[in-house]
């Protein structure tokens, strides 16, 4: 069975496992090719004091020229962290790219807890929301949902039957698949898939543990689980279950959470000799 070709639009943190060394670590891991191309390069990721960073837009559409003039075609492009409004006219072109049944799965990175990022001025909020409407998948948190649905970003659903009617309007109003995260109680952490008039739920306990760039892993993977043609329940409870495995390892070593999830010793569970033989397994 061909290769998979994913394409992803992220940042490049140096320090810290978020963006792109999420991506091409889960992908690479899960069997496909990631094609890597930085939105923004940092020393570290943001919650980090003292990095320095240099945004890419220029740079990324001329590489996107060039795939353009060779007729490359990708069986999946990935959105995450766009550090300016015109990097969404990047993640379109790219998208012009895809094969005639590629999926485009977008993250639509903001803010988190109930804040926006600094860097997230009203126009690339409204870019981001256009870019929805694009995607054939999107990956909100909590504090991003609200965002795409009008709402103050420390807005959150009071029950688990809010949160179901929150996917059913991103559903409706971006005419796409949605998967929650952010959501949980005391005990278990809920992520929420919405498709076709239907929200399924997937669960995982609570570790209680706080690492950042979680969500740009679980993107990552659930883009390598649907490019194995797994269901959107089944991916992202393949997210899921990683990414609390990869959490609670983490917790349990002298590790401080700045550095991000410790995912490198769990990477194999990401991997599925199926993935070539056609004999597919779900973690």
């Amino acid at each position: 069975m061909e290769q998979k070709k994913a394409l992803a639009l992220h940042d490049l943190s140096a320090v810290g496992r978020a963006g792109l060394t999420q991506a091409m670590s889960a992908l690479t891991a899960m069997g496909h090719q990631c094609i890597p191309l930085p939105t923004a390069v940092y020393s570290s990721h943001a919650g980090i004091p003292g990095f320095v960073t240099q945004d890419l837009t220029d740079w990324l559409s001329g590489a996107l020229g060039q795939y353009e003039a060779l007729g490359l075609r990708f069986d999946a492009v990935l959105s995450g962290f766009l550090s300016a409004p015109a990097q969404v006219e990047c993640v379109r072109r790219a998208a012009a790219c895809k094969q005639p049944n590629g999926i485009l799965l977008v993250d639509p990175v903001m803010g988190d807890n109930g804040k926006l990022y600094k860097i997230c001025t009203p126009e690339l909020v409204d870019s981001l929301r256009q870019l929805c409407h694009m995607a054939d998948y999107i990956t909100p948190n909590v504090t991003e949902a609200a965002v795409l649905l009008d709402l103050p970003a420390d807005t959150t659903p009071e029950s688990m039957t809010e949160a179901e009617d929150w996917v059913h309007r991103l559903c409706e109003r971006y005419e796409t698949r949605t998967v929650l995260t952010g959501l949980g109680d005391e005990t278990t952490v809920f992520t929420l898939c919405g498709q076709d008039d239907t929200v399924q739920t997937v669960t995982n306990p609570k570790i209680g543990a706080y690492y950042p760039g979680t969500g740009d892993l679980f993107a990552a993977v659930l883009t390598g689980s649907l490019l194995r043609g797994d269901l959107l329940r089944d991916a992202a409870s393949c997210a899921a279950n990683f990414v609390c495995e990869c959490i609670r390892a983490t917790a349990q070593m002298d590790s401080q959470p700045q550095w991000g999830v410790i995912l490198e010793p769990q990477l194999w569970r990401l991997y599925d000799e199926g993935n070539f033989t056609g004999n597919r397994t779900v973690l």
